[in-house]
């Protein structure tokens, strides 16, 4: 079918933004909902928050887990499935503190999201707009996402700015 990247700041809306697409499509196409979730809750506040989600989501959501595999994560899914992966710069983060070649893992979410047969939305923090950090892992954080959002974002066929809970259609 087709990916989307949705990229935006924090709280901006993105998730919610969506959510509800994938929602609708779901409903248009009798698919299964399914979440990828990336989190991973190393203290009670992330665990909260990722409680929080899944509440907000409600019952019409398979969730998976795949704070590594992304890829094989997506690959293990059919061409029926309506899917959210929410979200790509916590996987980063992921990779990048349990120090996995991070190029790779990108070329090859790259090509699995270009392979995915169903509905598909990345979502992810576009943390490029800031500051230059003052930090040498923030530096290598922010200079990763900016190549992964970049190479999603020539393979997506469509790519989604949402701001203060508006969007900006980018292709």
């Amino acid at each position: 079918m087709s990916f989307t990247l949705v990229l935006g700041g924090a709280r901006s809306g993105k998730s919610a933004f969506a959510q509800a697409a994938a929602e609708a499509q779901a409903a248009r196409g009798g698919g299964r909902l399914v979440m990828i979730a990336t989190a991973q809750a190393f203290d009670a506040e992330m665990a909260e928050r990722i409680a929080r989600h899944r509440l907000d989501r409600g019952e019409g959501w398979t969730t998976l887990e795949a704070p590594f595999e992304l890829s094989a994560a997506l690959e293990g899914l059919g061409a029926s499935d309506v899917v959210v992966v929410d979200c790509l710069t916590l996987w980063l983060s992921n990779l990048m503190l349990d120090d996995r070649d991070v190029a790779t893992a990108a070329a090859e979410l790259a090509t699995a999201a270009g392979r995915f047969e169903g509905a598909l939305w990345l979502v992810s923090n576009e943390v490029g707009f800031g500051i230059v950090p003052d930090n040498a892992l923030a530096r290598r954080f922010r200079d990763e996402a900016g190549r992964l959002h970049q190479a999603l974002a020539q393979a997506a066929d469509a790519v989604t700015l949402v701001v203060a809970g508006l969007t900006l259609k980018l292709k």
